[in-house]
């Protein structure tokens, strides 16, 4: 797992404290990552999520037959 020095202001210092507290979780690190999960969730994947969900529902409702073979699939003869 990468480690790293972060610096951070104090209104920062004092949200990751309050998350840490509020989740009883055993330190910043912990604390970090909740954050980054919580701004993961509401930030990034909304924004990819409604085209992906479209695209696989209309995979699922596709029409699809079973091969046995590329040249079955290719409409080759044996």
């Amino acid at each position: 797992m990468p480690k790293a020095v972060v610096e951070l202001s104090e209104h920062a210092n004092r949200v990751v404290n309050v998350v840490k507290a509020r989740d009883g979780l055993r330190g910043k690190s912990e604390a970090l990552e909740a954050i980054v999960a919580a701004y993961e969730e509401s930030v990034l994947d909304p924004s990819l999520r409604p085209q992906f969900i479209s695209d696989l529902e209309r995979v699922r409702q596709g029409k699809f037959r079973r091969v046995n073979s590329t040249q079955e699939l290719l409409g080759e003869s044996k």
